[in-house]
């Protein structure tokens, strides 16, 4: 264990001194504003230095072999089958790319390669020779969406150190995991951005991170969809480059690329070609043109292979099927002799060392009988540390909540300036309770509708790789929003009580701030519940929708209590702000003295007839707390289900699915 740091050390100082033999007269990889020197040749050389990488996080090669893969899919027009019988192979050591037209199938059988999809997809698909253990191959293969979702408000080391914590768990100590996170860090070009915020780097720098952070547990597959989009042509060849140097240590690396350049193409060891669900071409990127001339499409000398197939497939239809079956769609490879020259070789296994590696590792991991590399608690701590620091960072959230709720409290203690104990008055004073409800209530609901979908994205690419399960996930960000709660609510209640002019009693505040702080937790419940269901746009209109006659409901029969009828009297009480609002008044007005009363008669100088004429006789206050702890229960439980329900992409399209034929049908 002190010998890592030496360590750590002789490799930074290997890899700077193998690139500095570089043609490159800045041969410093990734260096500041040094984007374009960051060279292929800088790169391969910086590739030797995740040695430690691979002795500390052992991961056995895979190969993964699929045949017949059909999907089919459910719509408002009926089933619709996307992919037709295809099969293929993706071995270790090698870089594939999956080329295709757009509407080829390229996301989708990527998908169902990651496991990201399962349903109405029919086929078998092997690794290794075993056919394929979805619990064993997730903790196998990591899958980097198109999107760069990045968790804001951390620095690139702190990004790195949070994925190795999570992803190696106790298998290392903190400074073999510090080595690894450099180790990578120096590789991808991101070691002089480690204390750059997430937020702030450029396009390709996020990519990379995006990479960086999948890698930490070194996994032998990676699928990647799309990675190059949004990325300038350096930036592009940097990144391929990179996922060839790192396939090149025995990984099985898969993308989708929608038009790669010349040079470009000729970097993939392995292409596969999509055109309206059939596979067209799999084989060696150098094999395309001959075998597009078997089938009659001679490509010019000056012509992009690339660009020429997928000219040849999106503008001629009927030459699809005689290139699926002159290849017999996927299961004939065109493959070379010998591997190209360029770059450091692949690692490359034996199909018989294959086989013992991986059923040693399978038989490791059925002895030890752990879902994830790290326990339950660990993770929640993990978790929520990271979101306390990302809430403690967001200075310009802090300041627009703490303004709205100094300026809210001030506004509303203007308005019920000292009515709290005019007995002449008594209904104004059981509006300021109801403007205190409204308050919480939209306050709390409508920020996770607007901020959580967001969070959503960001979970869903952790949470399919597995970092973490959903319950850590969930209860630390239950935990996380506590505390901002707790301190704003406070100082809101604080200064209305005080200016509105309620009693002076310890007792009376105490749970006047119960009641305020127990509405809120309520309603951060329901807007976790829409932001988990809906996106902005749609949660923007459902949360309202659903606050809109719950609050109706919670001042139901002011004036006539007694006489609420018992239909009304039952749905008020599926209303949490009801609840809500009967906990403010009961603080307010019971086990009270008569109030002040500065004319010649005021009806509800006896507080017990005002309650009574709210309809709120008989209650307690402690019904009021199960009450709104129920619905904070329920609430949550929902937000949980909605939550599980949307990670879970299968469901989410046949769920949309038989919306569409019920309302088609109706």
């Amino acid at each position: 264990m002190s010998q890592v740091p030496l360590v750590r050390k002789a490799i930074v100082g290997a890899a700077l001194a193998n690139a500095s033999t570089s043609s490159n007269p800045n041969p410093e990889v990734g260096g500041e504003g040094q984007e374009n020197n960051w060279t292929p040749a800088a790169l391969e050389r910086a590739g030797s230095t995740l040695k430690a990488l691979n002795r500390m996080a052992k991961r056995p090669p895979v190969h993964l072999v699929f045949e017949d893969i059909s999907y089919t899919v459910n719509s408002h027009k009926g089933e619709r089958r996307i992919l037709h019988n295809v099969s293929g192979e993706f071995r270790s050591g090698e870089l594939t790319c999956i080329l295709g037209p757009s509407g080829a199938g390229k996301s989708t059988l990527l998908n169902i390669l990651a496991g990201y999809n399962s349903n109405g997809v029919k086929g078998r698909i092997t690794v290794n020779g075993h056919t394929r253990e979805m619990k064993l191959f997730k903790k196998l293969s990591t899958y980097i969406m198109q999107e760069d979702l990045l968790q804001p408000r951390l620095t690139v080391q702190e990004s790195m150190m949070i994925a190795a914590n999570l992803k190696l768990g106790q298998e290392l100590g903190k400074a073999e995991k510090e080595l690894i996170v450099e180790e990578i860090l120096q590789t991808l070009g991101l070691w002089n951005h480690k204390n750059t915020m997430t937020e702030k780097l450029s396009g390709g720098q996020m990519k990379r991170l995006s990479v960086a952070l999948e890698l930490v547990n070194n996994p032998p597959i990676i699928f990647l969809d799309e990675p190059t989009t949004g990325l300038d042509i350096v930036s592009i060849r940097q990144l391929v480059v990179l996922l060839r140097l790192l396939s090149r240590q025995g990984r099985t690396i898969v993308c989708t690329v929608h038009q790669p350049s010349a040079s470009l193409f000729a970097l993939f060891d392995r292409i596969y070609v999509l055109a309206r669900g059939m596979c067209c071409y799999q084989g060696a990127p150098q094999l395309i043109v001959p075998f597009l001339a078997e089938a009659g499409h001679v490509c010019p000398k000056t012509h992009n292979p690339a660009d020429f197939v997928l000219e040849t497939l999106a503008t001629d239809i009927e030459t699809t099927a005689p290139l699926s079956e002159l290849c017999q769609n996927g299961k004939l490879s065109r493959r070379l002799d010998r591997m190209i020259p360029r770059g450091r070789k692949p690692v490359l296994h034996s199909e018989e060392s294959i086989q013992r590696i991986f059923t040693e590792h399978v038989a490791k991991d059925q002895l030890s009988k752990v879902e994830f590399p790290t326990s339950f608690w660990a993770q929640f701590l993990i978790l929520s540390k990271r979101m306390f620091t990302q809430n403690r960072r967001n200075s310009t959230s802090i300041w627009i909540q703490l303004v709205h709720h100094i300026l809210s409290a001030t506004l509303l203690g203007s308005i019920f300036f000292n009515v709290g104990n005019n007995a002449a008055n008594p209904v104004v004073n059981f509006k300021f309770c109801l403007s205190c409800l409204v308050f919480f209530m939209y306050t709390h609901t409508m920020i996770p509708v607007l901020i959580f979908p967001f969070q959503v994205r960001l979970l869903r690419r952790e949470y399919f790789n597995r970092w973490y399960s959903l319950k850590a996930y969930y209860m630390a960000l239950t935990l996380a929003s506590v505390p901002n709660m707790i301190i704003l609510g406070m100082l809101f209640l604080v200064i209305s009580y005080l200016m509105s002019g309620q009693l002076l009693e310890w007792d009376r505040f105490i749970l006047f701030a119960i009641s305020g702080l127990l509405i809120a937790t309520c309603s951060e419940g329901l807007g976790l519940a829409v932001g988990s269901a809906c996106n902005v746009t749609n949660g923007s209109i459902v949360a309202p929708a659903i606050a809109a006659p719950l609050l109706a409901l919670s001042c139901y029969g002011m004036g006539y209590g007694p006489y609420i009828e018992s239909t009304m009297k039952a749905l008020m009480s599926v209303s949490f702000l009801r609840y809500g609002v009967t906990g403010f008044s009961i603080a307010l007005y019971q086990n009270r003295q008569k109030m002040e009363c500065n004319e010649e008669f005021c009806l509800y100088s006896e507080p017990r007839l005002l309650i009574r004429d709210l309809g709120m006789e008989g209650d307690t206050y402690i019904i009021q707390v199960i009450g709104l702890l129920g619905f904070t229960v329920l609430h949550r439980s929902l937000a949980y289900l909605a939550l599980r329900y949307r990670l879970t992409n299968e469901f989410s399209n046949k769920f949309m699915c038989y919306v569409s034929k019920f309302l088609k049908h109706r």
